[in-house]
């Protein structure tokens, strides 16, 4: 996962604000002390880490509405089996009749 920890201070130039209550600022400090980070550096991270996750976890449940939409297509309109398939199935039904 990227993450912009290489960034200097003076790349970072846009700017968030958020008002949270006292006791979710103490859950988000007390996190960001036991992995040795300071609040902002943590909160940036974790936000940044669960966005790229979601957009990630998006186009997977895109990809699969589209795949599932193909995969019942082919199975309510199937191909006629090519000569490959044909030639194969042959040899299976002599094999299963040796």
């Amino acid at each position: 996962m990227e993450t912009h920890e290489s960034e200097s201070p003076s790349t970072r130039n846009a700017r968030l604000e958020a008002r949270i209550t006292a006791e979710q600022k103490n859950l988000l400090s007390r996190a960001a002390a036991l992995v040795g980070r300071s609040l902002t550096d943590f909160v940036v991270t974790s936000a940044y880490e669960t966005a790229v996750r979601t957009i990630r976890e998006h186009q997977a449940m895109v990809l699969s509405e589209r795949d599932r939409k193909a995969f019942v297509g082919a199975l309510l309109n199937p191909r006629a089996p090519g000569a490959r398939l044909r030639k194969a199935a042959r040899r299976y039904r002599q094999h299963l009749g040796d």
